[in-house]
């Protein structure tokens, strides 16, 4: 037997438990392969399910009540550096933030089979102010869910392979060069769709300083500005409500399905605080689809906008930057913090 494979039966549990561990604190190294492959082994009976399941349990349970309460204490910020950390980032807080505001605490069911969402819905559930009982529930459920899908698939296999001594053989002698080439295949395939992704939307990007370039030659030539949308979730409003001159709030579904209310005759500029722009780009991109041509979003969202020293203005609901804005859409859910 590889004593590489020799090695990882002897700290099975310790390995598992730290892997998990360290995933789950917010370092993108995928946990599926190490499952599967603790999954499999299980067949020999050389580890137990059992407790490789409490192993896994345990570390989701330290991590997860770790960024709750950190959620609940710091709010934003927290999600912020999250997402600085995750290769999911467009799939990061907005997407979150909008199953806990559709489902509630059911988002922590099926949150760590989603790539981004895994570590945000626990300091998300903290910042909605969600009691820990209720959390630690959930989060349990959802973490022997996900857990159990991939040990139990992964002993189906190990199972499968005992039927053919030379293949299991085999198997058990490239068992740890096979476990690198899954976790190096699961971080190529983030990696390239999140620069597939900046690829994409590079080219599209607004900095601060053009858009209040347009805004001022707007205003001193008097000129139609150009048409601000905020996409930020309402959680996302509380370290700072204010939005840019003349924005206009939406969320990101409700201006997709009302598409009709957005300007095709001047500039559309979306924004949001997602790291790398990434819930405004995604929907310029979808917009674009839609024949909409000249949205772009703002290169450093909120953030970028307020740390260039621009001005930011209470919001107004009555008096949008859009002429005909108002009243154009029916109350949205990101109108109101969910109840959870």
């Amino acid at each position: 037997m590889p004593i590489a494979l020799v090695f990882f039966i002897h700290y099975a549990y310790l390995i598992i438990f730290l892997w998990v561990l360290v995933e789950q604190v917010g370092v993108p190294i995928p946990s599926i392969p190490l499952l599967l492959t603790a999954g499999t082994l299980t067949a020999t009976h050389r580890i137990h399910h059992i407790y490789v399941l409490f192993a896994v349990l345990a570390a989701c349970m330290i991590a997860d009540t770790m960024w709750f309460s950190l959620g609940r204490r710091y709010g934003n910020s927290v999600l912020k550096l999250l997402c600085k950390l995750s290769f999911e980032a467009s799939t990061c807080v907005s997407k979150t933030e909008g199953y806990f505001t559709r489902r509630g605490p059911v988002t922590l069911l099926f949150a760590k089979f989603v790539p981004g969402l895994s570590t945000v819905a626990a300091p998300i559930a903290g910042q909605t102010g969600m009691p820990y009982p209720r959390f630690l529930i959930w989060d349990l459920a959802g973490s022997i869910l996900w857990a159990e899908s991939f040990l139990l698939a992964g002993r189906f296999f190990g199972d499968l392979a005992q039927r053919s001594a030379p293949f299991f053989h085999w198997l058990g002698r490239f068992a740890f060069a096979i476990f690198i080439l899954m976790v190096m295949g699961f971080l190529a395939h983030r990696i390239w769709k999140q620069r597939k992704f900046l690829q994409q939307v590079r080219s599209l990007r607004l900095e601060p300083h053009e858009l209040k370039f347009m805004m001022d030659n707007a205003e001193s030539q008097g000129n139609i500005p150009p048409f601000i949308v905020d996409l930020r979730h309402p959680l996302d409003y509380m370290p700072d409500p204010r939005v840019l001159p003349g924005a206009l709030r939406i969320g990101p579904n409700e201006l997709k399905e009302h598409s009709e209310i957005i300007p095709r005759d001047r500039d559309v500029v979306l924004y949001c605080t997602c790291p790398s722009e990434e819930t405004s780009a995604k929907l310029a991109l979808q917009l674009h689809k839609l024949g909409v041509y000249r949205v772009r979003p703002l290169r450093g969202g909120f953030d970028g906008w307020k740390e260039a020293g621009y001005p930011l203005e209470d919001y107004v609901a009555d008096s949008p930057n859009g002429a005909g804005a108002k009243n154009a859409l029916p109350p949205s859910s990101s109108q109101a913090l969910p109840l959870v």
